[in-house]
Parts: C-alpha cells; sequence; structure tokens
C-alpha cells in the first residue's frame, strides 16, 4: 500500500474509533446515573483494574500493554469527568511527585487542587469538598511518611487505592551543567541523589527548598542555577531536562494512598491496611500478630509510631494481603479485636502495583 492508502485506512478507522468511543461512554454515563440513584461512588477502582487486566489480556501488540493502559486512563479519565465534576486534592503544590502520581490514577481530565498540607488532604475530602485525595506514604529509599500514618488514628476517610510511581529525579536547569553554581532540592529529594550530586556537581551550593515544585521554580528565575525534580516540573516552570533519572537506587519508587468515604469491593488481589494499639504486658504484639499466622494471611508491611496521647504507647499500622470481605482477613481482625486495645481498618484496597 501507498502512503495515501495508509492514511485513507486511519481515516476509516479513527471514524470507526470516535463512533465506538462515544457508544462506551453513553454506557459508562447510564451506569452513572444508575449509581447514583444508588448512592454508590463514582469512582470504583475494583473496575478500573478490571478493565485495564482485560484490554492487556486482549493486546496482541504492537502497542505494548502500558501504552494501552495509558489510552485507557486518559478514555476512563474523560468518561469520569462527563459522569461528575470530580475533585482530587492532592499534597501541592503542581507539579510534584503526588501531583504526578494523581493524573497516573485518575487522568488528566479531572479537577485538581493542591494543598499545603497532608492534613488539608485528609480535611478537604471529609468535608466533601473534594471527591478523593492523594498523599504519599512511604519511599522505597527513605521510608515511610509519618505525617500521613498519624493522620488515619482519627480520620473517618478509607483507603481506596494506592499508585506505587517510579521515582525519576531530574537535574533541572536552564544554564549548561558545568555553569550551574546554585542546586535547590527538598530534602528527600537530595537525600535520594546525595551520591550523583556530589560527584557530579561538587562544590555547587545546595539550598533545601518545601518541595519539587519550589525547586523548579526558583531555578528557573535565577541564571546558572538548578533544580532537582521531576519532568512535570521542567515542563510547567520551563526547564530542561540536564540529567535524567539521577537517584542513587535505581530502583526508588513512592507508594500513594488515595483516600475516600467508601470501601471498594473485592477483586481477588487485595491488601487491607489497619491500625492497632496493645496492650502493655510482655509479648502482647507477639500474641497480636499470632492472628494473621493461624489465619496463613501474608503481612507485608508493620510499622510503629508513638501515640502522642500517653508516654511509650504505640500504634502498629499492618498492611497485609487480602480484602476484609474475606474470610481469613475477617477472622484474623476479630481475633485482634479480642487480643488489642484498639482495632481500626483503613481499607481494602486493590494490590494492583
Amino acid at each position: 500500500m501507498s502512503i495515501s492508502e495508509h492514511r485513507k485506512a486511519i481515516d476509516r478507522i479513527d471514524a470507526r474509533i470516535v463512533e465506538l468511543l462515544n457508544e462506551r461512554t453513553r454506557h459508562v454515563l447510564e451506569i452513572g446515573r444508575l449509581k447514583r440513584q444508588a448512592g454508590e461512588e463514582i469512582y470504583a477502582p475494583h473496575r478500573e483494574l478490571a478493565v485495564l487486566r482485560r484490554v492487556c489480556e486482549l493486546n496482541r501488540g504492537p502497542i505494548s500493554n502500558e501504552q494501552l493502559r495509558a489510552i485507557y486512563r486518559e478514555i476512563m479519565s474523560g468518561a469520569l469527568a462527563l459522569e461528575k465534576t470530580l475533585t482530587i486534592a492532592y499534597l501541592g503544590p503542581e507539579a510534584t511527585f503526588t501531583h504526578q502520581a494523581a493524573i497516573r490514577r485518575f487522568g488528566s481530565s479531572l479537577r485538581y487542587v493542591p494543598q499545603k498540607t497532608i492534613a488539608d488532604v485528609f480535611t478537604e475530602v471529609a468535608k466533601g469538598r473534594a471527591d478523593y485525595g492523594v498523599v504519599p506514604v512511604e519511599n522505597s529509599t527513605e521510608g515511610v511518611v509519618t505525617h500521613t500514618l498519624d493522620m488515619f488514628v482519627d480520620s473517618d476517610l478509607k483507603i481506596v487505592s494506592q499508585i506505587v510511581l517510579p521515582v525519576q529525579q531530574c537535574l533541572l536547569s536552564n544554564a549548561p551543567r558545568n555553569r550551574i553554581k546554585r542546586l535547590y532540592a527538598h530534602p528527600q529529594s537530595l537525600a535520594q541523589c546525595r551520591g550523583w550530586v556530589q560527584t557530579h556537581l561538587p562544590g555547587v551550593e545546595i539550598i533545601e527548598t518545601s518541595s519539587n515544585a519550589r525547586s523548579a521554580e526558583l531555578a528557573a528565575r535565577q541564571k546558572n542555577a538548578a533544580a532537582i525534580a521531576g519532568v512535570l516540573a521542567a515542563e510547567k516552570y520551563g526547564l530542561r531536562v540536564l540529567e535524567r533519572d539521577i537517584q542513587d537506587n535505581a530502583t526508588n519508587v513512592t507508594r500513594f494512598l488515595v483516600l475516600g468515604r467508601q470501601c471498594t469491593p473485592p477483586t481477588g488481589h487485595d491488601r487491607t491496611s489497619l491500625i492497632i494499639s496493645i496492650q502493655d504486658r510482655v509479648g502482647a504484639l507477639h500474641h497480636a500478630l499470632a492472628a494473621f499466622r493461624r489465619n496463613r494471611i501474608n503481612l507485608t508491611k508493620i510499622e510503629s509510631r508513638p501515640s502522642k496521647r500517653r508516654a511509650w504507647e504505640y500504634y502498629f499500622f499492618i498492611d497485609c494481603d487480602g480484602h476484609i470481605q474475606d474470610r481469613p482477613v475477617a477472622r484474623a481482625i476479630a481475633q485482634l479485636e479480642r487480643e488489642c486495645s484498639f482495632v481500626k481498618v483503613l481499607g481494602s484496597y486493590p494490590n494492583c502495583e
């Protein structure tokens, strides 16, 4: 076939795609209407996961599964925006990795509202001013975000989804690397890139900032200045990406949580998060955790935090495989309630990443 014939074929296919997308969207809108009548949430992480899995199973290439998921993410984002003007609160400012994670989960068609603090994100969702919230909870290099964990103790919000984002730290500047005299960086980003900075930018003045976005903003204003931040920040503030992947750990990832008001149904591949507080006696934690062993449940995380109410009293944040509706998990939690002074389920959600 000639180029002209290929282009005509593409035009015919595009016409079919547009027709089918509109037909798909009409079904989505009708489902949304029925959900609103039943008082259900519009966004359904379990259904989203099922759709993405199914289209990847149907995929025969040459489009990669990652590319196909990105396409469908935007298709679903556009449909969500037509069903309801969803507002997503996230730990800001714009162009941070949390913003990037939120877009990765919800697509670019929804309304995103940056918040100054993690507490503000919880408040916006709790008061109904935002439909969902996105907050960081842990980094594979730097560990947990303690403020996020602490907020769950008194909050009624649920974890409805998680986002695992590979962190690609970049060196951003409009100056050549050999002319950089000042480097702006958030303390955590700097910690993730310290080896690279010491090797490639020795003697450069390092100034800590409140966020990656702020680093990029300051670097864009000043001559011979640079920032450590992501590609999204480079686009927003008009900086060139001089170097990519400057993080010392190539497998550096950050886990984010999506906050909502209702738990999501089981998918068959889920994770449950909960908080417990144990009585102050010998072997109390051992006896409590035995509930998971007896029910053959895999623990994926346990983290202790001071209760801030009494000296030497601690909460334990636990992640385990399974959904609260699964019998083994339900049995384990019932046994925990007999052993612990406090048990609170934070949510069961797809363990898809």
